[in-house]
């Protein structure tokens, strides 16, 4: 048991590493990397794999580490927003692949798209609140804006490149998908 915590923590700071390294490789430009959403796909990856609290933790540091290393995203609004609806994604997909009764594409699918919206909702009360005493606000059409439209291509990347990594770990056996036991049973009994 030891060992897992300690597999899991490291784990967890290589995927807080690839979160900091990874939006380099849009170019530092903000549009693209608002647009394919870099350091979701680390924050996504340690719930699924290291569990809920893991993903959790590295959800919430990665933006705000990020932000007071390099200035991007910007720490207010942006960042702290961030930190939050990133940290819902990893306890969120983490908890539900967890407790899943089995892990298949199937279900990685159902809890992606769980997390990503309620983290997606988590992200525009967060805006909202910290907002709220601005000339502009937070409306509808910047939360619609943000959270949905303008990140389409990295909704798209994270629906495609997650499942395709996860299979890939199944396959080397290094992070198998999980049969439920009552089922496997029946299976074998026939």
């Amino acid at each position: 048991m030891k060992n897992l915590h300690i597999k899991n923590m490291v784990l967890s700071a290589m995927f807080l590493a690839i979160g900091i390294v990874l939006p380099f490789f849009t170019g530092q430009i903000q549009a693209i990397g608002n647009m394919l959403l870099p350091m979701h796909l680390p924050v996504i990856l340690c719930g699924l794999i290291c569990g809920p609290w893991y993903g959790l933790a590295v959800g919430f540091i990665t933006p705000l580490l990020r932000s007071a290393m390099f200035g991007m995203p910007v720490m207010f609004p942006g960042a702290v927003a961030m930190a939050f609806e990133l940290a819902t994604y990893g306890l969120v997909i983490g908890y539900l692949y967890t407790h899943a009764k089995w892990q298949c594409v199937k279900m990685l699918y159902r809890c992606m798209i769980a997390g990503m919206l309620l983290g997606r909702i988590v992200w525009g009360i967060v805006m909202a609140i910290l907002l709220s005493g601005s000339l502009k606000g937070f409306s509808v059409y910047a939360f619609i804006s943000g959270a949905f439209l303008n990140a389409i291509p990295g909704i798209i990347l994270q629906l495609v490149l997650i499942p395709v990594i996860m299979v890939a770990l199944n396959k080397a056996k290094l992070v198998p998908f999980r049969k439920h036991k009552h089922m496997h049973e029946k299976k074998s009994a026939f």
